[in-house]
């Protein structure tokens, strides 16, 4: 895989070279809209400074930020195109916001392996009017849900060679749908403080596989301790609750954050909703409210409507302490600007919708 020094870094855009003296003529190749989300990218990236803000994306937290060193930056690309084995020249679709590290690091993979890139507006429908073939692509499960849900946009993801989907957990119906397609299709696990992911899971598979260079051990709390020392300088202590086989694979069963503790009874909301999936055709978030005699009350929030038949089929999937207490109806989810799930507001709106159903009831 070619590597090259920053001095000597091109990014490709649409098969036309760009270092850091061509970024006055980024315009000629790029559309206004992404125009100057790549070029803020660039200036920063060849400047001289040895590292490059990043922030967290907030779904389980107020947002953060901090200094990613544009080294461990590059060790984190190489180890991804190592793994996927991406060459120089190979076409890639970049539809992620580069305001995060996942849209970020698709721009250092390009410049780090030579990519061809294309660089679009993020949007729920990215395939909506692309209708070409890619090598190689980065996409949340909310993109490629949309993407499965129409024929064209479908045609056109399963021309996709290699696809790396992180960000948020896969639903199963959506998992099943991809393992019909033709692509290599990797589900990711990682976080900004990771840059990007530092394990991958073939999609149809249980498991992750850690890179080579990264040691994986559990705290006492069963939560993930991550030692990567090429992507970051020291031990990282994760809140995702994980299960280590002896091959060095793992899986992740949910976070310390996200259980809900309903009559002594621990349940884990990713889990839950994993169950519930296959079920529910619209976005619908777990959640908890206060409850006297509970502790905490499971709570279901569904964009638009559930059907009464899918909370039927529940009763017969879930655990009678996994059951809903109740089910609220909300125009839209609570979200972050990466597109996953916020818990926090979640937790919120289900509270005040659960006061507002309790006062019209007086």
């Amino acid at each position: 895989m070619p590597d090259f020094a920053r001095g000597g870094e091109r990014l490709v855009l649409d098969s036309v070279f760009f270092g850091r003296e061509d970024l006055s003529a980024l315009g000629k190749v790029l559309p206004a809209e992404t125009l100057a989300s790549v070029r803020d990218f660039l200036r920063e990236w060849f400047s001289d400074a040895p590292s490059m803000r990043l922030q967290t994306s907030g779904s389980t937290g107020a947002p953060k930020e901090f200094f990613a060193s544009k080294a461990r930056m590059r060790q984190s690309a190489r180890l991804t195109c190592g793994a996927l084995g991406l060459q120089a020249g190979d076409s890639a679709l970049v539809c992620l916001p580069l305001d995060f590290i996942a849209g970020k690091m698709m721009l250092v993979r390009a410049l780090v392996a030579r990519l061809d890139l294309r660089v679009i507006p993020p949007s729920g429908h990215p395939l909506a009017d692309v209708d070409r073939p890619f090598d190689f692509s980065a996409m949340t499960p909310m993109q490629v849900g949309n993407s499965l849900r129409s024929p064209s946009e479908s045609a056109r993801l399963a021309r996709i060679g290699t696809l790396l989907i992180g960000g948020a957990a896969i639903p199963a119906a959506m998992e099943a749908a991809l393992k019909r397609l033709p692509g290599a299709i990797h589900a990711t696990y990682g976080m900004t403080e990771t840059l990007s992911h530092i394990a991958l899971r073939r999609i149809g598979a249980s498991r992750y596989i850690p890179f080579p260079s990264v040691t994986l051990t559990l705290g006492d709390d069963g939560a993930l301790l991550i030692d990567a020392p090429l992507v970051c300088a020291e031990r990282l202590v994760t809140r995702d609750v994980a299960r280590l086989h002896t091959d060095g694979s793992f899986e992740i069963l949910g976070r310390l954050d996200n259980v809900i503790n309903t009559g002594g009874v621990k349940v884990h909301i990713e889990e839950m909703e994993n169950r519930l999936s296959a079920l529910i055709a619209v976005p619908f978030a777990v959640t908890a409210i206060p409850h006297e005699i509970y502790g905490e009350a499971i709570v279901l929030l569904v964009q638009g409507r559930c059907e009464a038949e899918a909370l039927e089929k529940m009763r017969a999937i879930l655990p009678a302490a996994m059951m809903p207490k109740a089910v609220f109806s909300t125009d839209a989810l609570p979200m972050t600007p990466t597109g996953k799930i916020c818990r926090a507001e979640c937790r919120k709106m289900a509270e005040s919708l659960s006061r507002a159903a309790m006062e019209k009831s007086l």
